[in-house]
């Protein structure tokens, strides 16, 4: 099958060579043409504009966009959708929110064009270990494109989750699931490095073990073990986290189902104190124990 691909950061990059690894046809198109001249030395077809990608492309043309979320997807749809034909597809393997799916699967399919939204979990290890793909739009479009998602994902990697945006909502449920078991991990080690035995317990042997058969293991603790080996303490890494939308949006489905969510909700929340110096919030905290209970302040400078 021969597929365009449009966007090529870390991830479109490595899916891309994916699927030229596994036999796949790949045109591939970036807005700077030094990635788009990488993948071709690996076997790719370069197009350098949008009207050449979709004339390499054979009809019905499948198209797979790896954009930032939100504006940067809809400004690309609104040149690449003139140039496609009724039948052609896109598939946004993004990290949209799922309304904006929804929304532009409606505009496809009054052009006659095909949607289906991706959810891609795999991060930079896709390449070799394979994508979590997680999909959503018409099951006859899912079906049609079976190929790819065998190439890109591992064995039982890939599942049809429903109409257009059920792929994205999966995704945004991983990403607060993730958010969560992160934010434990975290405090766990916190406790363990502030502990009396934090300067004798190895922390990347402690993660190397629990990912022995016990119940915390996981491919997140894996790569807690790479990041200690590589700094024992964390010394040369700031804590400053951003986050990408999915822990908001789960957020706020929390809300609007009315499910309780405190665990996600609370590790978003951590994020956005990682952001703050000094915080005006805990300065309150400390002149209002000054205040009630002689309680003594820092100033700053001492």
């Amino acid at each position: 099958m021969k597929i365009g691909m449009v966007g090529l950061g870390k991830m479109g990059m490595n899916m891309a060579r994916r699927l030229l690894l596994k036999g796949q046809k790949v045109v591939a198109f970036n807005r700077s043409p030094e990635k788009v001249a990488e993948i071709m030395k690996e076997g790719a077809e370069g197009a350098h504009t949008l009207g050449e990608l979709v004339a390499k492309l054979d009809r019905p043309r499948v198209i797979w966009l790896m954009l930032p979320a939100g504006r940067p997807v809809d400004d690309l749809l609104e040149a690449l959708i003139p140039l496609l034909a009724k039948g052609d597809t896109i598939v946004e393997g993004g990290n949209s929110f799922y309304k904006d799916d929804i929304r532009r699967e409606g505009l496809l399919r009054t052009a006659g064009m095909q949607w289906l939204d991706a959810g891609v979990s795999g991060g930079v290890w896709g390449l070799k270990n394979g994508y979590c793909l997680m999909l959503g739009g018409e099951r006859q479009v899912y079906d049609a494109l079976l190929p790819l998602f065998e190439a890109l994902a591992p064995q039982d990697g890939y599942l049809y989750c429903g109409p257009a945006g059920a792929g994205h909502f999966v995704k945004m449920i991983h990403n607060g699931i993730e958010y969560g078991m992160m934010s434990a991990y975290g405090e766990g080690f916190e406790i363990l490095n502030a502990s009396p035995y934090g300067s004798t317990v190895d922390p990347a042997a402690v993660a190397h073990l629990w990912n022995q058969g016990s119940v915390v293991r996981s491919w997140l603790l894996e790569l807690a073990e790479e990041a200690f080996k590589k700094d024992g303490r964390l010394e040369t890494v700031r804590g400053f986290i951003e986050d990408s939308g999915e822990g908001r949006w789960t957020v706020q489905q929390a809300i609007d189902s009315a499910v309780p969510a405190p665990v996600i909700t609370a590790a978003l929340y951590q994020r956005f104190r990682s952001r703050q110096d000094d915080p005006f919030a805990d300065r309150l905290l400390a002149a209002l124990r000054n205040e009630f209970g002689g309680h003594a302040v820092q100033k700053k400078g001492d």
